[in-house]
């Protein structure tokens, strides 16, 4: 082939191909045949409210298509926020594209091409993530510089990675092949030419290791992206602990159950009475176990999975003695706050989210804090700080970004007659009091 991402040294494939007999490049060019195709290149514009101000900045990345109908699977971090999407297809032809669906949790998105005829969409197949085997062999593909499509090669050095902070309902696939930042997005594709997993940029490490989100994980989430454009998690609040916990030196006698950390505030598992060190051994007669961490992602999965609004039935040890308690799941929900900007004030606001922001949570169930300042400018003069709770502006209480909304339109009203406001924030669990004054305008100067 022509891409420069295939010159690779026949010594190395060699090796990389090892004892399976294949020849690496019959192999590479079927794979080729059957999937590259269906890798897109994505351009998103995207909007940002992180510096204080409302901006759009240009993200790429890529994306591969699965269905005749021009559906895209890629990552949630390549399309969130966006305002404008387009795709460059193989044939050099490009389209806009609609977002479907995305899941922040697992890093994934399902949009569609838009305008496009079914009779000219190459797409390719997803395969079973769990048929892989440590030392199968593996090809990360993407589309970094747009038409140029890339390959790299490797194997998957483990099936089942976790990563703590990364790995909510989900383990990933390691894999030595490079994963380079333009592939974020891309599939993953078996010797077969089949999609085993979405390139995943947000959990690299150094060294040779690239991670992808395994096939079986993608199948899941697409289906709930189809269906009602998020994934319904149901949320429980319940913090898992293995019974083997290595990273905390902490070890529990048994081999069933899983331990209970703690319960989220304002949660159904709280509110149904868990208490910390309880071990759940079955819910809803399914026995649970979590003996490593990496038995922990598919609990949530199967907790996060529960009816929502019908109580499951928990069946827990307490100090030796059986229980039962029931809980009723709730939809998880968003699990991000929304954003605003107060341009003359040069500061932007998001609403406090208990996934999101769990520190703030603690402090207010509800409210909006400062979420970026821009300096020089008036938020940053007065001494606001990012992560300040708004709790009032003048005499007037915020509990929502529409209050503040309007507060603020009714200050920049009257900018002629009165120029500063008194902002009353919880910052650290302190309350203060600030002077906000905004007569001057920092961008026209």
């Amino acid at each position: 082939g022509s891409d420069s991402g295939d010159k690779i040294s026949s010594t190395k494939l060699q090796s990389k191909v090892g004892s399976t007999g294949l020849d690496f490049r019959e192999v590479v060019s079927k794979a080729k045949e059957k999937v590259f195709p269906a890798v897109v290149f994505i351009k998103s514009l995207q909007e940002t409210h992180a510096t204080g101000k409302r901006h759009t900045r240009e993200i790429s990345g890529s994306g591969v298509v699965i269905s005749p109908e021009g559906e895209i699977v890629t990552n949630w971090h390549v399309v969130d926020k966006t305002v404008e999407l387009r795709c460059l297809l193989y044939d050099g032809t490009s389209a806009d594209a609609e977002v479907i669906g995305t899941d922040k949790d697992t890093d994934l998105a399902l949009i569609r091409l838009i305008g496009v005829d079914p009779d000219k969409v190459f797409w390719a197949e997803l395969g079973e993530s769990s048929k892989l085997a440590e030392g199968d062999f593996v090809m990360a593909m993407g589309a970094p510089w747009g038409l140029n499509r890339s390959v790299s090669i490797g194997i998957i050095s483990c099936t089942s990675r976790f990563l703590p902070d990364s790995s909510e309902y989900s383990l990933w696939l390691q894999t030595d092949a490079a994963i380079s930042p333009g592939n974020s997005g891309g599939p993953l594709v078996d010797t077969d030419g089949r999609v085993i997993g979405i390139n995943t940029l947000g959990v690299i490490m150094g060294g040779d290791m690239g991670f992808a989100v395994p096939s079986k994980t993608v199948a899941f989430v697409v289906d709930q992206l189809r269906t009602y454009g998020k994934v319904n998690w149901s949320w429980t609040g319940l913090q898992l602990q293995p019974l083997k916990d290595f990273r905390r030196d902490i070890y529990f006698d048994g081999d069933r159950g899983v331990i209970v950390a703690q319960t989220d505030p304002a949660s159904p598992a709280r509110e149904a009475g868990f208490l910390s060190r309880d071990r759940i051994v079955s819910v809803n007669s399914t026995p649970v176990t979590g003996m490593r961490a990496e038995d922990l992602p598919a609990i949530r999965h199967l907790f996060g999975s529960l009816t929502k609004n019908e109580p499951a039935r928990f069946e827990l040890l307490r100090n030796g003695e059986q229980m039962f308690l029931e809980v009723t799941p709730r939809q998880k929900g968003e699990v991000e706050g929304e954003e605003l900007d107060c341009p003359r004030w040069d500061m932007t606001v998001k609403t406090i989210n208990q996934f999101d922001n769990p520190g703030l949570f603690y402090y207010r169930k509800e409210g909006v804090f400062i979420f970026g300042i821009k300096y020089p400018g008036n938020a940053s003069s007065a001494g606001l700080q990012e992560s300040d709770i708004l709790l009032k502006i003048g005499s007037q209480r915020i509990k929502t970004l529409d209050d503040l909304n309007k507060i603020y339109a009714q200050a920049i009203e009257n900018i002629d007659q009165k120029n500063r406001v008194v902002a009353s924030v919880l910052r650290n669990g302190l309350m203060r009091q600030v002077v906000l004054e905004f007569s001057r305008d920092y961008e026209k100067e």
